[in-house]
């Protein structure tokens, strides 16, 4: 295979007919031609199912507070629990999709298969809100306790759906923004470039499909009816698999180069059962094939590095050639790549609290405020359209103005670093909290002053004056999410990318779940002793104002403990010289 390593050895037109050096193949593992396959012309078939998935997903998330709430006549804390630990699943759910995606199947069949599983789950959820005796009667007293419960039945059904559609979510989702990752060649400067732009508009098609569900199929749920309202994203996910099937000729793929979990345990163990064994001074003694082999599997190869050093024990050569004793030094820093992700991925958990906050409290708060609009009455729900425009704005402000000018400044191709930008979007999840907070105490000085606290009623402040909570939250998320992702993608190693992008995942299902173990913890502690409690069914007689505080300060206290591991994180070694070329690139332009 001819190597590229920076431009001007290839003639442009040449390099375009050959093959791409990151290992990328056909369905059938036949080399392909970087001409043919790939770059943007692939990623968007790509695109539009993540449009419609991101539509469906919103559409229910979004609204299911409301639907358990009001159809299924559950209180506030136990709705709550229920939309955050559905969302924990759906988004811890991508392990095992990126697990048989690089251990068996690929990221091609794995997506496929999940994607058939997500379709069917949206069906049955739809039926379960449509069918008469699949869903309990209506009922409009204010008190939801002293409504007809649903049937086991009912909820059997209407659970058994919502999770299958988390379960083919967590194949789709561990493997959609990889296999778009995987159509920029890592060896190209050019497809290099492409790669930075690339996550910031592959987030930025998922903020438009967002919007759509979080205005119009908002809208539809409430003044139309749940069945067409969960109908309408059913229809369009199983067109977006037709036109996924139909990018097939175009897509690049990476064959599975076995499982990840195998190879990071085996390098533990290995280590642990040499750690008596001393290291070799020359790094060269460790156990490691030539780059040669490694050219044939389309991997890279790996030097030794000091971080975490204990490990490299397990390339120790030894009497036994066993595969849990002797391991290859490339193998060991795979491991330690991965390994050195988990305190980020660590810090960037509760981040996600504050998307949970989004779909539950948030949407809460809008049902106790005016929604009047003329004759129109704004679903409480469709507020969080405005995170999502937010977001859209502050993407393409972000690409298409600061990144340049930040590269002019820094010389660095993605403008800033990848830490530096997830910082600012920690301490932005900060002054979301205390806008939210102060916003809250408001509302509920307003309730007071007009007697309306205890009979729940509607405080006379326009929804409006949440829009700051929602915006700024748009804001925070266009700086974190994008740049979490990325981080997560980048910084695994080649042959691990989808389980990398899976950690970014598991963060917001651990989140959602940590969102589910506080609200529950502190409802429950604020209770105690015959108080009031902070979070109640009657929101005007709560105190959310103190529950935002607090996640104030724990979002505070978890910007203190990032900038400590982001202190001593080291990043991995890029595996082309791309980055050098684009670096000159900059330096030469000035």
């Amino acid at each position: 295979m001819t190597s590229i390593k920076s431009r001007g050895v290839v003639a442009e037109e040449t390099l375009t007919e050959l093959h791409t050096q990151d290992g990328s193949v056909d369905l059938k593992g036949n080399p392909i031609l970087r001409s043919k396959r790939g770059v943007w012309k692939a990623c968007s078939f790509l695109v539009v199912y993540e449009v419609f998935e991101r539509f469906a997903f919103y559409g229910i998330s979004s609204n299911l507070i409301l639907y358990l709430t009001k159809k299924l006549h559950q209180g506030t804390v136990t709705a709550a629990n229920n939309v955050t630990n559905w969302n924990g699943t759906i988004w811890l759910a991508p392990m095992v999709g990126a697990y048989i995606a690089d251990a068996h199947l690929g990221r091609y069949w794995t997506f496929l298969i999940a994607s058939l599983i997500h379709v069917t789950g949206m069906c049955l959820l739809t039926l379960s809100v449509s069918i008469e005796g699949l869903k309990p009667p209506s009922c409009a007293l204010a008190n939801v306790a002293e409504c007809k419960e649903p049937s086991a039945l009912q909820l059997s059904v209407f659970f058994t759906a919502l999770y299958m559609f988390g379960v083919g979510a967590g194949g789709t989702k561990a493997n959609m923004i990889v296999l778009g990752a995987d159509q920029f060649d890592e060896f190209y400067p050019k497809e290099k470039l492409q790669k930075f732009s690339f996550f910031n508009w592959w987030m930025f098609t998922i903020f438009f499909g967002a919007l759509m569900g979080n205005t119009f199929l908002v809208y539809i749920q409430d003044n139309v009816g749940w069945s067409l309202g969960y109908g309408i994203p059913t229809i369009g996910l199983a067109i977006a698999v037709i036109v996924f099937l139909a990018g097939t000729p175009y897509y690049r793929h990476k064959l599975p180069m076995g499982s990840p979990f195998t190879t990071m345990f085996k390098v533990i163990f290995a280590a642990l059962r040499k750690w008596r064994l001393p290291l070799p001074v020359d790094s060269q003694e460790l156990y490691e094939l030539n780059l040669e082999e490694y050219s044939k599997e389309g991997r890279c190869k790996i030097a030794p590095t000091n971080t975490l050093r204990f490990l490299n024990k397990a390339a120790i050569k030894t009497d036994s050639m066993s595969t849990w004793m002797l391991i290859l030094i490339t193998q060991v820093e795979e491991t330690k790549q991965m390994l050195c992700l988990f305190p980020i991925m660590i810090t960037s958990i509760l981040p996600s609290t504050m998307v949970a906050q989004v779909n539950t409290l948030f949407v809460k708060q809008g049902t106790t405020l005016d929604r009047g609009l003329g004759n129109f009455q704004i679903p409480p729900a469709s507020l969080a359209g405005f995170v999502t425009i937010s977001m859209l704005i502050f993407v393409i402000f972000y690409d298409r103005f600061f990144v340049p000018i930040m590269r002019r400044w820094t010389k660095n191709p993605r403008g800033v670093t990848l830490l530096q930008r997830m910082g600012l979007g920690l301490v932005l999840h900060i002054v979301v909290m205390v806008a939210a907070s102060l916003t809250e105490r408001w509302r509920l000085s307003v309730a007071r002053q007009h007697g309306i606290v205890q009979n729940g009623g509607v405080v006379p402040l326009s929804i409006f004056i949440l829009l700051p909570q929602f915006i700024l939250m748009g804001v925070a998320d266009a700086v974190f999410e994008v740049v979490r992702v990325e981080f997560f993608y980048d910084q695994a190693p080649e042959s691990m990318k989808s389980l990398g992008t899976s950690y970014y995942m598991t963060s917001l299902g651990v989140g959602s779940f940590l969102s589910s173990f506080l609200l529950k913890t502190v409802a429950d502690i604020t209770q105690r002793n015959h108080r009031k409690g902070w979070i109640l069914n009657n929101l005007n007689d709560s105190h959310l104002d103190y529950y935002y505080w607090f996640f104030a300060i724990l979002n505070a206290l978890n910007f203190i403990l990032f900038l400590f591991m982001a202190k001593f994180y080291v990043y991995k070694a890029e595996v082309s010289d791309s980055m050098e070329v684009l670096k000159k690139d900059l330096e030469n332009d000035n």
